[in-house]
């Protein structure tokens, strides 16, 4: 089984508002189906980032930190839509390229507790799974027992889902080659060991994020590796013509970097 997720920056223009990169996203869906063609008996989890889309409306309203008042309820309702329109572009692109994906909207089923994701359901996606569909999962609002609502971003329901569903890679598909050093160049490897050396090197994202940059991402998947230590994760650009067709079809092809835990 195979985690995709196909960044925000990737798909959309995160400096505009709802700015879709439709030559991106049906390149990237061609590929894929073109990899599940070679392999009928691929599993894959595709999430895709909110980018023009939910980020900006929940910047607007402060979704992250809370929603109490009427216009923040508002708010919520307007970032829920937000992420399920590109959801929707999503979807249809993957379909119009011959690969039956389904759209699972996490707000639907999800629950936290002052900012931390504590329920999902997931039998439905083990449902489709067995009909050979492919789940899209995205970034989305949830209602919060201390905050009233909050955002659980697409790496946080990917974590939720990778507990239970025990993915061998994340690939991440972004618009940079990988993790870049404080000399702009790409890192090959990222473990616990190293990443005190790295850190300083890692920014923000470019244009509006309310879930954190490059640098959170790093540490949230670290915990990932750390909680899944046969789980591997790939950063790499979903901007290179065929590379993600090649990732899917042989994951362990050297490209970008590589997230994973610490190995003797």
């Amino acid at each position: 089984m195979i985690f995709l997720k196909l960044g925000g920056s990737l798909i959309t223009d995160k400096t505009g508002v709802e700015v879709v990169c439709h030559d991106v996203l049906a390149r990237l869906a061609a590929e894929i189906a073109k990899a599940r063609t070679a392999i009928p008996e691929l599993l894959l989890l595709l999430g895709h980032g909110s980018g023009s889309f939910g980020h900006v409306a929940a910047a607007k309203y402060g979704t992250r930190a809370g929603v109490q008042m009427p216009e923040q309820w508002y708010g919520f309702a307007e970032v829920s839509s937000a992420a399920s329109r590109l959801s929707k572009i999503v979807t249809d692109a993957l379909l119009g390229a011959g690969v039956p994906a389904i759209s699972f909207q996490p707000s639907a089923s999800a629950a936290c507790q002052d900012g931390q994701l504590t329920e999902l359901a997931i039998s439905p996606i083990r449902s489709a799974f067995s009909h050979n569909l492919v789940p899209v999962i995205h970034g989305d609002v949830a209602f919060d027992s201390r905050r009233g609502g909050t955002i659980v971003s697409t790496e946080e329901v990917m974590m939720a889902l990778a507990g239970e569903l025990r993915p061998s890679w994340l690939l991440l598909a972004g618009i940079t080659d990988g993790v870049y050093d404080g000399q702009q160049q790409v890192i090959p490897v990222i473990t616990r060991a190293n990443f005190p050396e790295v850190e300083t090197a890692l920014g923000g994202s470019h244009g509006t994020d309310v879930t954190g940059g490059m640098g959170s991402k790093v540490k949230g998947m670290l915990d990932l590796v750390d909680a899944h230590p046969d789980l591997s994760i790939r950063i790499f650009s979903g901007l290179e013509a065929g590379l993600l067709e090649r990732l899917l079809l042989a994951p362990d092809t050297r490209s970008g970097t590589v997230i994973r835990a610490d190995r003797l």
